[in-house]
């Protein structure tokens, strides 16, 4: 991206020059995926309207039923229809976030405490608020704002990621915890109100929220369970979370007959032709209202609204094109951002709060297509390689074949970029290594399995299209018809999947890996590399990680900390700015410039798991020889744990395990 200070409009003509070759294919992209894609707009619709009902519920408590789940679910929708077919990155997930609810609540609580305010000409007020944020935001987007973007390196956006993963967490634990108390403006002599059954909601709304979130997780690695056939473990991994939703809510009215109505509590919100639901889509007519002081005042949160917009929206589309996506199509921050500009004034005057680029549902939709890319071309490279066998071709005929498939799918996504180079369409050449030989009559292991070598060796491609986005915000919008149904889901359920979500963030966090590395015994270091791992722990000092880590965690709490802030709490982006010169000017003191290198890449790279013999002492500490530290590893190994090694867990019988081949000739190279 070009530099800050460049003529007016450069970047925007930059992004549009550079989307409009790949719109068709977006398009093309998603149709040609055929119901396939419906796996992954499933998976990102609930991860989409569930925070946006939850907020809603937030919204319609704070502001006394002014603001409700239906309209967090209308600007869902409506900002995500026009950004799938409008905007430059379609990958973005829009939504109503909790940023967005902090503010409506502080304006909310600032009009009622003004006669000539008041809650009548509150949506009034905070549409002239909207005005001035889009305003400020096509003003950014037009001198080339976005260029800052590029300044954000790996630390602030694992940190981002990371505090947004703490905040669903929190709000997890705070909606278990309320589920004991006594909601406010409710009837306290109702039985669901006293205590015992208050103490009963609350135990069952730990079971539904935990089994939820238990089996989501498990669902969503169906594909390496050892059992059950093919076609059910991917229907399991495409489709389990929003089933086990459909499963928690069916048991959680498994004892109606014989509990109080209202327990578990389940979600509230107005139908959408309840009187009055819908009196704020006018609001524009009574915007005039406003008296002129007021309306010039609403500058002053639309600074603070834009500087949120311009920061969580960015960051979320930097998120949802990370590098280790391989993304073909370019970015598009500064068009994205003029159009989040124009949806912020459409939702202003429809009365209704605005939406932008939400997280982790931005990167864990891209996550999920990459999923989907990966099934399509592994399922044509398979059937290439499988043709061939069945003609006895040689290996490099089998090769050569799917190179050549490999290439045709990569040149139908990048025929546009002429460019881009097709470095990548080489990676395929590790199959050359394998023997041909058939599983059987092979004894060293290495026999080509088009089922287990391709899906190993298969770099990460993403499905960029358009259509999932679409889709997923007309469900939102559909969920506005079906807010009956809707209602019938716990509120425990949705505490749940908050916690999925923040957990489901995490993998790949590099951030979070070395967070867990310092839980790792010094004398159990070897065994991360025994496992696929982040590469950096084999070439960077442990003291060093752990330097680097801690000021990261510190950081982390400190920004967190922000949050608890009643009024400040709207300004908790502004440390992540700071990290651009502390990333620039302290961070390169502390530490050496290979390790920064290192520990703030610009992609994650992980590393093969290592075998047993070959482990590394690399993360020991440095000053000890390899020898004491050998040594000390099998001093600290109990006896115990030498005897679950060897004997079953059921019946404590002896193991009885095969000498591996590789081993055998190990050992023989060893003797004289």
């Amino acid at each position: 991206m070009e530099n800050p200070s460049a003529a007016p409009f450069r970047g925007l003509l930059r992004d549009i020059r550079g989307r409009i070759p790949c719109y068709k294919q977006d398009w093309v992209h998603g149709i040609n995926a055929g119901i396939r894609i419906l796996a992954p707009t499933t998976y990102i619709f609930f991860a989409s309207a569930l925070p946006v009902i939850a907020f809603g519920e937030q919204l319609d408590r704070a502001t006394d039923g002014t603001l409700t789940a239906i309209q967090t679910l209308v600007s869902t929708a409506i900002c995500g229809i026009l950004h799938a077919i409008f905007g430059g990155q379609p990958l973005l997930i829009l939504g109503v976030a909790e940023p967005t609810v902090l503010m409506y609540t502080y304006m909310y609580n600032f009009a009622k405490g003004r006669d000539d305010l008041g809650q009548r000409l509150f949506l009034a007020w905070a549409g002239w608020a909207c005005v001035w944020t889009a305003l400020l935001l096509c003003l950014l987007a037009i001198f080339g704002a976005c260029s800052i973007i590029n300044r954000f390196t790996r630390v602030a956006g694992e940190l981002f990621g990371m505090l947004i993963a703490v905040l669903f967490i929190k709000e997890a634990i705070k909606g278990l915890v309320n589920e004991f108390s006594m909601p406010e403006n409710e009837n306290p002599n109702a039985d669901q109100f006293k205590f015992p059954w208050r103490f009963a909601n609350g135990l069952f709304g730990i079971v539904l929220s935990f089994g939820l979130l238990l089996t989501a997780l498990k669902s969503r690695r169906a594909r390496a369970w050892r059992y059950g056939t093919g076609w059910l473990r991917s229907f399991c991994a495409d489709y389990g979370v929003p089933l086990m939703i459909v499963v928690w809510t069916a048991i959680s009215y498994s004892a109606v007959d014989s509990i109080p109505a209202g327990i578990p509590r389940r979600l509230s919100s107005p139908n959408p032709w309840s009187p009055g639901a819908s009196s704020n889509w006018a609001v524009i007519k009574d915007m005039h209202k406003v008296p002129p002081l007021y309306i010039l005042a609403a500058f002053i949160p639309a600074i603070m609204i834009a500087m949120l917009y311009f920061f969580d929206h960015s960051v979320a589309a930097q998120m949802a094109q990370q590098k280790e996506f391989n993304l073909r199509n370019p970015s598009a921050y500064h068009y994205d951002l003029l159009l989040l500009g124009i949806m912020v004034f459409i939702c202003g005057l429809f009365g209704i709060p605005p939406s932008n680029g939400v997280l982790p549902q931005s990167p864990m939709h891209t996550k999920s297509l990459a999923t989907l890319k990966r099934q399509i071309v592994r399922k044509k490279l398979v059937k290439s390689a499988k043709k061939c066998m069945q003609k006895q071709a040689s290996m490099s005929e089998i090769y050569d074949n799917m190179q050549q498939e490999f290439t045709q799918m990569e040149m139908n996504n990048i025929h546009h970029l002429p460019n881009q180079s097709l470095k990548e369409l080489n990676e395929l050449e590790q199959f050359k290594s394998l023997d041909l030989r058939s599983p059987a009559t092979n004894m060293n292991g290495n026999a080509f399995d088009p089922e287990k070598h391709i899906d190993d060796l298969l770099p990460v491609r993403v499905k960029e299209q358009r259509l999932s986005n679409l889709v997923q915000s007309l469900l939102v919008g559909i969920c506005v018809a079906v807010m009956p149904v809707i209602k019938k889901v716990p509120t425990s359920i949705l505490w749940g999947y908050f916690a999925y979500m923040a957990i489901e963030s995490l993998p790949g966090n590099q951030f979070w890996e070395r967070f867990l590395f310092f839980f790792v015994a010094p004398s159990r270091r070897y065994k991360v590399l025994e496992d696929v791992h982040t590469s950096l722990f084999e070439t960077v000092p442990f003291k060093t990680i752990a330097k680097f880590t801690l000021l990261q965690l510190l950081y982390l709490l400190v920004c967190f900390g922000i949050t608890w802030i009643p009024i400040a709490g709207i300004l908790f982006p502004a440390p992540f700015f700071l990290l651009i010169p502390i990333r620039q000017h302290i961070l390169p003191k502390l530490f050496k410039q290979e390790h920064l290198s290192e520990l703030d890449a610009a992609e994650y790279e992980e590393s093969e798991a290592l075998p047993h013999h070959k482990r590394s002492f690399s993360l020991m500490e440095s000053e000890a020889n390899v020898g004491d530290k050998a040594q000390e590893i099998e001093e600290d190994v109990d006896d115990a744990e030498i005897l679950d090694e060897i004997t079953t867990r059921s019946r404590g019988e002896l193991k009885h395990r095969p000498v591996h081949i590789d081993d055998q000739n190990q050992v023989e190279k060893q003797q004289p």
